[in-house]
């Protein structure tokens, strides 16, 4: 198994702010740990982990000149329901990195919220997780999923 599994969230942020909403074709998540992680390309991804493998997760919109970056991913509690607003999570990964790809000219930067599976995950069980995203600002800026999920094998 990988050292590390990058999960990409490839929001249309477009879609997002007039719908209202990340689901309906305005999210799709992937991730690169070569085992059988689950839905693939939907915002119910649900990515095969081991404890103490690094996970890294990034944000990119569709269209380039719109903004969307990671605001906050936090563990959901098990009687949370997917959709419920409450807010008891706890947090996933707090280190935050900021890079810079391409030339003078072209540069891309990438917030890139990074965290460690924890040892107390017990195999075969999806935890899911809240992916929190910041869509430019003001009204409706800040949306959520709860439905993605890490899985330790």
């Amino acid at each position: 198994m990988k050292p590390q599994v990058n999960i990409i969230a490839v929001v249309d942020v477009m879609g997002a702010l007039s719908g209202s909403t990340l689901l309906e074709g305005n999210l799709c998540m992937m991730d690169d740990g070569g085992h059988s992680s689950a839905h693939q390309g939907t915002p119910d991804l649900c990515t095969v982990v081991k404890p103490g493998q690094v996970v890294s997760w990034s944000a990119l919109a569709v269209d380039l000149q719109t903004p969307v970056e990671i605001k906050n991913i936090s563990f959901v509690p098990e009687d949370d329901e997917p959709g419920d607003q409450r807010a008891g999570q706890q947090q996933v990964g707090q280190q935050q990195t900021h890079q810079q790809a391409g030339d003078e000219g072209d540069k891309l930067d990438l917030d890139v919220w990074t965290g460690i599976v924890p040892s107390w995950l017990t195999p075969g069980v999806a935890y899911r997780y809240r992916l929190e995203l910041q869509m430019y600002e003001g009204d409706n800026s800040v949306m959520h999923i709860d439905t993605p999920a890490l899985m330790c094998q």
